[in-house]
């Protein structure tokens, strides 16, 4: 199992209801709307790498709203 953090920019205003519909999608653990330089941060997890760059990719950069994500893989050292 993969676990990785997206960070999210979204237009001004959309941060809420960008929260809203990621946190519907299947993988996404959780979905929070945040203060600072991202506007939503999310947890997913996938089977495998290609799994998660397709949610990303096909799912989740595909919502209304969204300007920028950055992903951040979860590793255990």
């Amino acid at each position: 199992m993969v676990q990785a953090y997206i960070l999210i920019q979204t237009e001004v205003g959309k941060a809420s209801a960008v929260a809203e519909v990621i946190g519907k999608i299947p993988g996404v653990i959780q979905a929070e709307d945040v203060t600072g330089p991202y506007d939503v941060i999310v947890r997913a997890q996938a089977d495998t790498v290609d799994e998660l760059g397709r949610l990303v990719v096909a799912r989740v950069q595909q919502v209304s709203g969204i300007t920028r994500t950055l992903t951040c893989p979860v590793v255990h050292l």
